[in-house]
């Protein structure tokens, strides 16, 4: 696991916006007619850039609330479904497992909403190393960012506070479930018949598990395990 961590966990302010503060505003509002109302995601999300995080051929789609193709087969999740998975996580102090980096999108808002500390575990060395390199060049060397079956956290990895799965479960493992603290909460989505929706699972001090929310969500699959193909 790579641990450069900067004094800074919040990352930097944005130097500047590329494509202006008239297109971030639209985004913004754009994603408040849509539902997002968590006024703290919605501030992350102005101020950490999307197309930053976004492969070159599709930076100019970067700001609509749209899933993009990322390498390995993979996607960059459409940004209201990230925010509504955020707002469920309430991150700020906590010690937060991400499961599947991705773009590392998802990575530096959650460190820009205020997590004490966030490990992000990705299948594919691919997106871990391109996520890493992002972050880094964004100012946010805060995540740890490792290659690992983040279904199955490696035992060193310790309890997490909150747990973010950015994909969709058939159902949740055990084993991530052990890796919740007490009081903690875990975020994600599960299959269901009419299709994905997201999930949010808190454990009370005293051991039992409580589903706290159950919406649509539109979101792709995850795939527990390391990838064959890297």
């Amino acid at each position: 696991m790579n641990d450069e961590s900067e004094p800074d966990a919040s990352g930097p302010e944005p130097a500047g916006e590329p494509s202006g503060a008239v297109e971030t505003a639209a985004f913004v509002l754009g994603l408040r007619a849509r539902g997002v109302r968590d006024a703290a995601v919605l501030g992350a999300m102005e101020r950490v850039p999307r197309e930053a995080f976004a492969p070159l051929a599709f930076r100019d789609l970067a700001r609509r609330d749209i899933a993009l193709p990322l390498p390995c087969g993979q996607t960059m999740t459409a940004p209201s479904v990230i925010a509504t998975m955020l707002a469920a996580l309430n991150v700020p102090g906590a010690r937060v497992l991400e499961v599947g980096t991705g773009s590392g999108y998802a990575t530096a808002l959650l460190l820009r909403l205020g997590a004490a500390e966030v490990v992000s575990l990705e299948r594919y060395a691919t997106l871990a190393r391109n996520a890493r390199s992002r972050l880094d060049a964004l100012g946010f060397g805060a995540a740890m960012v490792g290659l690992a079956d983040g279904c199955a956290p490696p035992e060193e990895a310790g309890g997490f506070d909150r747990i973010l799965v950015n994909g969709t479960l058939r159902d949740l493992p055990q084993a991530l479930l052990d890796r919740l603290n007490p009081g903690g909460r875990l975020v994600g989505a599960l299959g269901m018949p009419a299709g994905p929706r997201l999930v949010a699972i808190a454990q009370e001090s005293d051991g039992p598990w409580r589903q706290v929310r159950e919406t649509p969500l539109r979101i792709g699959p995850m795939t527990p395990g390391l990838a064959a193909v890297l």
